[in-house]
């Protein structure tokens, strides 16, 4: 039976892998997060990985503040690069099998078309070059790695443009939202479900592969936004604005598609679109699940 230590364990795609492991029973699962065990600790790090040994370890845990990290520099540092080059490290070490979650926020955003794993990073925040030199570090480790890049991640747990959104559109009557950044959701139990599956069903690559998932179309902001409220059956009226009336500390790509091609030719894996998958999250927060 593998064991898979899951890092980040109580966000959004941790609590989607906690929701589906009982799905797995060929996988055994170990759950920490920061207030378990600070993996930006080498020491403290080394100690609970070589006791308990994991055969993978599935790193959820990031800084994902994307603004705030404008500011908190070296927080966002700390847990998106130095963190995962202590577990790639120790992965690297030991002989353990690293899956790092990434994001498209490592791209300009001015390539206009969708971006293969080989297109060339450039990173344009503080958050971004944080996560950006997380994959470097994971890559000059050599251990077997598979760097899983997604966009837009949303999900039943914590906080997430769904459910802002759904909250907003039920204590006003209208909102606005941006419309020329463009990209596609993620629904995390899609990917807590791909990770799992690719862990039971493959081996991890032998050394650092880029891959990319995300659900299936392209939307921006305004259009996700709408698609919310009315499936959430809410009275709210949104207008879509340009990103210039709406400025943030941090800037954002405003392309970020993220081609599948690579991920789903290697492990034939069928995406659900996302508003598919929408549908299924929103079902489940109106019903309580």
């Amino acid at each position: 039976m593998k064991k898979i230590l899951v890092t980040g364990a109580d966000g959004q795609l941790g609590l989607s892998i906690r929701n589906l492991a009982g799905l797995y029973p060929g996988l055994n699962f170990l759950y920490i997060d920061i207030n378990d065990l600070d993996i930006t600790d080498v020491v403290a790090l080394s100690g609970f990985i070589r006791k308990n040994r994991p055969d993978v370890i599935v790193n959820c845990a990031a800084y994902t503040a994307v603004d705030k990290a404008e500011e908190e520099t070296e927080k966002a540092m700390l847990i998106n690069a130095v963190a995962v080059k202590n577990l790639a490290g120790l992965s690297k070490e030991l002989g353990i099998s690293l899956i790092h979650i990434s994001t498209d926020y490592v791209f300009d955003g001015k390539a206009g078309k969708p971006y293969s794993e080989s297109d060339q990073p450039n990173p344009v925040s503080v958050y971004a070059k944080s996560k950006h030199q997380g994959e470097v570090n994971v890559i000059e480790s050599g251990c077997r790695a598979m760097i899983l890049r997604t966009s837009w991640l949303y999900s039943e747990y914590g906080s997430n443009f769904v459910k802002t959104i759904k909250r907003l559109a039920s204590e006003r009557e209208e909102l606005k939202v941006v419309s020329d950044q463009t990209g596609t959701p993620t629904y995390a139990g899609d990917l807590a479900k791909v990770i799992l599956d690719i862990i039971s069903k493959h081996p991890v690559p032998g050394k650092p592969e880029i891959y990319h998932y995300s659900n299936e179309g392209i939307i921006n902001w305004y259009e996700f936004a709408k698609a919310i409220i009315e499936e959430s059956h809410l009275n709210c009226r949104v207008f879509p604005i340009p990103t210039t009336d709406y400025p943030t500390p941090a800037a954002r790509p405003m392309y970020s598609v993220l081609s599948k091609d690579k991920i789903k030719q290697k492990f034939g894996i069928q995406i659900p679109r996302w508003d598919a998958s929408l549908k299924i999250c929103i079902a489940n927060l109106t019903s309580g699940n």
